[in-house]
């Protein structure tokens, strides 16, 4: 069994890559489960119902989001109806949505978590506490469980793959949007990535126009960021998964650009 995941989707440029190839990397590797990041789906920041729709229309079964959950007010309109959109799970408990879910998969189920960093973020309840609490309540009905883990800083996210190495069929870090090469499967069988890279813009800053994030590291005033146009990429990881245990066997990476071609 293969999981398919999509980093962070960045404005029109991201929406338009999955549109192209998601399903295009779903003939080739056949996954049970496609999901994808996409706080950053609507011109950078938050994401709409329509674009929640079109991913669910071009083949992703669950939308995790992050940081930016809110920054789009259409959100709160949609949101307690969005079965397969699945915000922070330790945002406030006041927040609107819910922070997992099961997705079923012919005679399997797969639960999908999303978490949030607290190191150079705002303060949340703490992801560990939080992800103790779910992974325990989804254990009594499947070994198979994703966990997108938002956040700034590596050591957080190595602290968490660790901290469910063995528990959780995958810990996927999203949020710094540049794909890191650390792609492994932990000693006891939890699949791990601190980054699994953006899907967007390829020759902005972080998807973002270069030009305005330059000057506000020159000049330290205040800029409004704008989705960069240009070259663009997608990225993600791929999951095989041990159907007996809910271990991960592999986790690669995917990268599609201009420079590296998608091959059917």
């Amino acid at each position: 069994m293969k999981l398919l995941f999509i980093g962070d989707v960045v404005g029109r440029p991201g929406r338009q890559m999955v549109q192209e190839y998601l399903p295009k990397l779903k003939k080739k590797y056949k996954p049970a489960v496609t999901i994808i990041n996409g706080e950053n789906a609507a011109g950078g920041k938050g994401i709409t119902e329509k674009i929640y729709k079109l991913f669910l229309e071009t083949g992703a079964q669950a939308v995790t989001l992050g940081n930016h959950t809110w920054d789009n007010k259409e959100i709160f309109e949609f949101m307690d109806r969005a079965s397969s959109m699945i915000r922070p799970a330790n945002f406030p408990e006041e927040t609107p949505g819910s922070g997992y879910t099961l997705l079923k998969v012919n005679d399997l189920e797969i639960g999908v978590v999303n978490l949030i960093g607290r190191t150079f973020m705002q303060p949340n309840d703490c992801p560990f506490k939080k992800a103790d609490q779910i992974v325990k309540e989804l254990r009594k009905r499947t070994p198979y469980i994703f966990v997108d883990f938002h956040a700034e800083t590596t050591s957080e996210k190595q602290a968490m793959g660790w901290y469910l190495d063995g528990r959780v069929t995958a810990v996927v870090g999203t949020h710094t949007h540049v794909q890191t090469a650390d792609n492994r499967v932990l000693p006891k069988g939890t699949g791990y990535i601190s980054d699994a890279g953006m899907t967007g813009p390829m020759d902005g800053i972080l998807g973002m126009e270069k030009e305005a994030i330059i000057n506000k590291f020159l000049t330290n005033l205040p800029v409004r960021f704008e989705v960069a146009g240009g070259r663009e990429q997608l990225n993600g990881t791929l999951i095989e998964v041990d159907r007996k245990t809910g271990q991960a066997k592999n986790i690669e990476r995917i990268q599609i650009s201009e420079e590296q071609p998608f091959y059917e």
